[in-house]
């Protein structure tokens, strides 16, 4: 069922992606970047440290400077194993060492410096005390972007993934909906992503019902009933990188209204796809989804974003939202998802993983978007 394995990334990609940060970096005024563990480190290395490790461990990257990774000397033979190792230097401290010190050395004593989001405030304290001339901004404040724009591999994997969530959902469409819990259909779900390769399941999302008003409702023990709508929103990592896509269906026949609402939030999603195209700011995806509903006169039931990014995260820059001005650019990922709420009785919500191409958009899911009845 998962099909052919990937090539993976090598030592090439992960020093590019570097160097890449590196210079990104420097254009953006900053002395260098420290990267903690997590998805950057993941992206930039291929090591994947434990996060909840208390050791300093700290990739940093700096205009015109090797890479180097201060690791502690118990995990160093790990982080050498990784698959960009030979594309940096290991610099490793052992327990009752000052890590603080060893990082220190590699850093302009007066520089700002971009840190990942997810860093220990311990460190960035520890830093800050051994450096009291730096300062630091977060990642996401200073480079956005750094992710944002796949290369043709990244693509791939993003559409493998797809394809995988769109092989669950055609499964889990065949299954009984009325008189099981909303728990039963989410373990289903969750079971139907592994057995199409994923990874890891991020979220199952099974809202029936009145719980479908709740964009981000976490499958529960409802009965689900016939007459019931049902917001089923799904995914996770498949070889590292994310899916997620939602679709909404309905317990037999729905009613005239159940219907009208379903396919205003198509014709709305539609409309935020065709917005796609390079040069155009996130926003107006947004936008053109989000008119379609208001002029529906549903337009205060639509209360999220547009779409987020995708990549080694199912949830990451850029932002489909009002405000967001980036334009689209060629390689960028992230959903289209718009959706009507109306409280106490039910919700639609219809998502796809869309990449900007050349001169438009391209759809990673291909299931129907039109209402699909269960049983």
């Amino acid at each position: 069922m998962t099909g052919t394995a990937p090539a993976p990334f090598t030592a090439d990609d992960y020093r590019a992606r570097m160097a890449r940060a590196a210079r990104a970096a420097a254009d953006a005024g900053l002395a260098g970047l420290l990267v903690a563990p997590g998805p950057d480190m993941v992206w930039l290395t291929g090591y994947a440290p434990p996060a909840d490790t208390e050791r300093l461990t700290l990739l940093v990257l700096a205009p015109g400077r090797d890479p180097v990774l201060v690791v502690p000397t118990l995990e160093a033979p790990d982080a050498a194993r990784a698959a960009g190792a030979s594309a940096l230097t290991l610099r490793d401290w052992t327990d009752g060492k000052d890590p603080y010190a060893v990082t220190a050395a590699l850093l302009d004593a007066s520089g700002r410096f971009g840190i990942s989001d997810n860093a220990w405030a311990m460190h960035l304290l520890g830093l800050q005390r051994t450096l009291p001339g730096t300062s630091y901004a977060s990642l996401t404040e200073a480079l956005p972007m750094l992710r944002a724009v796949k290369d043709a591999a990244e693509l791939e994997l993003l559409a493998a993934a797809g394809a995988a969530a769109d092989q669950a959902f055609e499964e889990i469409r065949k299954v009984a909906f009325a008189g099981r819990r909303e728990y039963e259909v989410g373990a289903d779900l969750a079971g139907l992503l592994r057995a199409f390769g994923h990874s890891r399941v991020d979220f199952t999302i099974v809202g029936s019902g009145p719980n479908g008003a709740n964009p981000h409702h976490e499958m529960g023990d409802r009965l689900i009933e016939r007459g019931d709508m049902v917001v089923l929103d799904f995914g996770g990592l498949k070889d590292g990188y994310g899916s997620d896509t939602t679709r909404t269906v309905h317990v037999g026949e729905p009613s005239d209204e159940e219907r009208r609402v379903h396919d205003i939030v198509r014709e709305a999603q539609e409309a935020g796809f065709r917005a796609v195209r390079p040069g155009v700011p996130c926003q107006e995806v947004d936008r053109a989804a989000r008119a379609v509903i208001a002029e529906a006169g549903y337009g205060e039931y639509f209360i999220h974003r547009t779409g987020h990014g995708i990549g080694v995260t199912t949830h990451e820059p850029p932002y489909m939202i009002e405000g967001e001005e980036q334009p689209l650019v060629p390689g960028m990922c992230f959903s289209v998802e718009p959706g009507i709420y109306l409280p106490g009785r039910f919700g639609v919500r219809i998502e796809d993983i869309v990449t900007v191409t050349e001169d438009g958009g391209r759809r990673l899911n291909d299931t129907t978007r039109e209402m699909v009845i269960v049983d």
